[in-house]
């Protein structure tokens, strides 16, 4: 039987290809779509395909109304939580790829995801190649002390740091050894210009670049006497690296229930 599918942000940048994917696809079904702006028009034409039958509610709620397994967001920072803790109290999977969730909103869904006995994936990146950056960032992480993430992205995109970045300090702040540059409250003058720190137990120093001709990037920069290891994604214009993974999240997202962080929970 196919996997009913809602994809919250229907229209947007990436779930507009997620929802394409979706259509063409055997053994998962387009159950519903969720875009304000673009709500009573048909999922398909509103993206530019043949019509699919299926007209674009303009909130979760009302799509939630309806019959589905699971719910993929890909929505904006100040709505992504309440949309996954709905999703997950109507009896939904949930599949999250929006950028903006804290720790502790992480950790509040994943309480829910056990009460609900249902599955959330999150990703701050679906990309197998950004999820490969995370693996072998996470591997000189053991072995080499100072690391610190600059993270790239146009200078429209609201928040920071990137999904990606906020997700790969974390993970690397949870195994790495005790750096040996001077700690931030040590310095003197502008301490901000140092970054943010992100994760825990030991925080890594993330900085966000928001600039024309970007469009999203990641780079982990590890240092050691007399040699430094830059490990470093970008992404084209095109949101097709994100839709396999997200398609794969889809598809395994009920077999274990909980939060997971990351694609890479589902690579091997």
């Amino acid at each position: 039987m196919a996997i009913g599918v809602v994809v919250a942000g229907a229209t947007g940048w990436t779930g507009s290809a997620v929802v394409a994917a979706i259509l063409g696809s055997r053994d998962l079904t387009l159950a519903g779509a969720v875009a304000r702006s673009s709500a009573g028009e048909d999922a398909g034409a509103a993206i530019g395909l043949p019509p699919a039958g299926v007209a674009i509610d303009a909130t979760l709620a009302e799509a939630l109304g309806r019959p589905s397994d699971v719910v993929v967001d890909y929505t904006k920072p100040q709505v992504v939580k309440a949309n996954v803790l709905a999703a997950l109290a109507a009896g939904r999977h949930v599949v999250v790829g929006t950028y903006g969730l804290s720790a502790e909103d992480y950790r509040e869904i994943d309480a829910a995801a056990h009460v609900a006995g249902r599955g959330v994936i999150a990703a701050g990146n679906f990309s197998v190649t950004a999820t490969l950056l995370k693996r072998f960032a996470l591997a000189a992480a053991r072995y080499v002390a100072d690391v610190e993430i600059i993270d790239y992205a146009s200078a429209t995109k609201v928040d920071t740091p990137s999904g990606t970045a906020r997700e790969l300090a974390e993970a690397i702040g949870a195994i790495r050894q005790a750096p040996t540059v001077l700690p931030v409250a040590d310095l003197v003058g502008l301490r901000e210009t140092r970054g943010a720190a992100v994760g825990e137990p030991i925080p890594v120093q993330v900085h966000s670049l928001r600039l024309p001709s970007y469009v999203l990037g990641c780079e982990a920069i590890f240092g050691a006497a007399d040699e430094r290891l830059t490990i470093r994604h970008d992404a084209g214009s095109s949101a097709a690296p994100y839709v396999a993974g997200t398609l794969l999240a889809v598809r395994r997202v009920g077999e274990a229930v909980g939060l997971r962080r990351g694609l890479d929970a589902l690579l091997d």
